[in-house]
């Protein structure tokens, strides 16, 4: 089943991960998250979204899920994702996450701004969600 929006084609999606990662901004006490969603069966990344680990950023994220009619949630415990998501749909735990946590392990390798320890880091919010989008977006239309 496909939907068109704005003439671009939508797949139906029967299974997502949803996690979060963490970085910083200046210093570790300014925390960034970048929320994602990915495909369960192929990998793709189907939305993301960059702030605080807050409820209103994982509202944002699901916001741009929604077109994508998700049968099926695989996330961890976090709280979030309890207090916002269809308990029919959701299953949470570390079994069904296992593609999500290894596209981190993918970005912290190739985002120096990701990793833990790192001489390499953003200054304003605005240049890191510049640089991670501009990655993911590159990342996902090549396929590297």
């Amino acid at each position: 089943m496909q939907s068109k929006i704005k003439g671009v084609h939508l797949e139906c999606v029967k299974a997502a991960e949803i996690d979060e990662q963490w970085s910083f901004v200046s210093k570790k006490k300014q925390p960034r998250w970048l929320w994602h969603a990915i495909d369960h069966t192929n990998g793709k990344i189907l939305a993301y979204v960059l702030g605080r680990r807050k409820d209103n950023t994982f509202l944002r994220l699901k916001k741009l899920l929604e077109p994508f009619n998700i049968q099926r949630y695989y996330t961890d415990h976090y709280g979030s994702d309890k207090r916002h998501l269809n308990v029919k749909l959701h299953c949470p735990g570390k079994r069904n996450t296992q593609k999500i946590e290894q596209k981190h392990i993918q970005f912290r390798t190739r985002i120096k701004r990701l990793t833990r320890k790192t001489l390499c880091f953003s200054k304003s919010p605005f240049m890191h969600d510049t640089v991670i989008g501009l990655f993911i977006n590159r990342y996902e239309s090549t396929g590297c």
